[in-house]
Formats: structure tokens, sequence, C-alpha cells
């Protein structure tokens, strides 16, 4: 269920591989994204899954409706923690609540968990290219900011790595402009992005400590990957907790 996972001064970081769930191929078998195609109870019970290992309840395991921007959704008191309830558009959340757990899922774009365990502030973040682009990882750390957090801890999880990311050398270049580190090229010599390498760049700048704990999507069986399978491709997902 957790090819990565991790208790660091009583927050808990984890990233999903493909197993432990319920999806039948060809998304088997832990597949937690509801947009995949797959049946949705499949997805549901792989929440509660996820959710229960993580000792919260199903509709704690807090998810948003992810569309490659910059915005961070701020789970408060007054989320509302029922299953099943509207989720709200972001591509980031940070919350000081120790009853949650932030859930953000991925097949291929980078997925930041981040902590201040000391000032009890925790975030997660879905960075694609365009997520990276527009700021979305300063913007969550910022939100922690605001929070009081001060120490923040960030890993970095798995994410198609810029030795198979290609891309046209015109996209590479405009993304390069604004995030040099995010400059590549693929194994067999053409243009590419390492947006895992962008968004760290973007960590250390913003003063965060970094653990990275990547792998490759692509070139991992065991984990989804939308350029591999296509449209058929199950999502995994990042989950960070402040522990009681």
């Amino acid at each position: 269920m957790f090819g990565y996972d991790e208790v660091i001064e009583d927050v808990r970081f984890a990233f999903t591989d493909r197993y432990g769930g319920v999806s039948q191929p060809p998304y088997a078998e832990l597949n937690l994204g509801s947009a995949s195609g797959d049946d949705v109870q499949a997805v549901a019970e792989n929440v509660r899954r996820v959710a229960h290992a993580f000792g919260v309840g199903h509709g704690a395991l807090i998810r948003v409706s992810q569309v490659h921007g910059a915005d961070v959704h701020h789970v408060d008191a007054e989320a509302d923690l029922t299953f099943g309830s509207p989720m709200a558009t972001a591509d980031a959340m940070v919350t000081t609540r120790t009853d949650v757990a932030l859930c953000i899922r991925v097949a291929d774009c980078v997925p930041i968990l981040l902590a201040d365990p000391v000032n009890r502030v925790a975030a997660a973040v879905h960075a694609g290219r365009p997520g990276m682009f527009a700021g979305v990882v300063p913007a969550a750390v910022d939100a922690m900011r605001e929070l009081g957090a001060q120490d923040i801890l960030a890993i970095v999880g798995p994410h198609v790595c810029g030795r198979c990311y290609e891309v046209p050398v015109e996209l590479r270049d405009e993304v390069a402009a604004k995030v040099p580190a995010a400059y590549a090229e693929t194994s067999w010599g053409t243009p590419a992005l390492d947006v895992g390498a962008g968004v760290t760049g973007q960590l250390a700048d913003a003063g965060c400590r970094i653990i990275d704990a990547a792998r490759c999507t692509i070139e991992s069986d065991d984990l989804f990957s939308y350029r591999r399978e296509g449209k058929a491709s199950g999502r995994l997902a990042g989950v960070v907790r402040l522990l009681p």
C-alpha cells in the first residue's frame, strides 16, 4: 500500500504504490483517482483503506479537485468531513488539524508533502508542469507561514523523471526561463523537463528542508503512470497527517 511511509517528529508522511486495493485491471489495484474511469465503488473502497491505514475516518482523508493551478485550500475547523461531500478546487491543501489526513493524487506529476512539526502545520501539493510554472509550491509555503509555520520539512514523492519526460524544445525553453532547474534532456538526447528538480529548487528558494523520496513513475511498474499507461492509468497519492 505504501511505497514510502515515515513518521518524522510526530508527522506521518506516505506515498502509496499500486498494491492493496480492490480495483480491477487495468486500474489494479490501489487506484485513488475518481476521474480515471475506474469503478466508483472500487475507488471509494481504496480511499477507505488508505484512510483506515492513516487512522482517520473515510471522509477525513481530504482530497481536492486538482486542476493544475496554484490555489491552496485551507482545511479549517469548518471543513465538511462527510465522505462524498463536494471537493474544493485546488492543487494544494494546508491544515493545522490533527484529525484529518491530506491526500494529493498524481500519475506522473510531483506530489509534495510538507510540515512544520513544531508549529503544527501541514500541507500537500500537486505540482505538474503547469502548477510548477504557476507557482503552486511557493503558494503552499506562503499559506503554511500564514498559519505560523517556520521550519518546514518537505518530502518530494514519486514522479516522472527528467530522463523520461520529453517535451518540445519551445516548451522546455519557456518553462526553464522561469524555473531554470527544470531544464533537462531525456536519456535518448531530446529536450525534456525535470519537474521534480524544478519544485525542489522552488522549495530550496523558500527555505524548506528537503527529503527526496522520489522514484520515476514511468520506470517503476509498481506505480501508476499516465505517460506509460494512458487514460487507463490509476492514481497514486501522497498523504500527510499531523499526529495527535
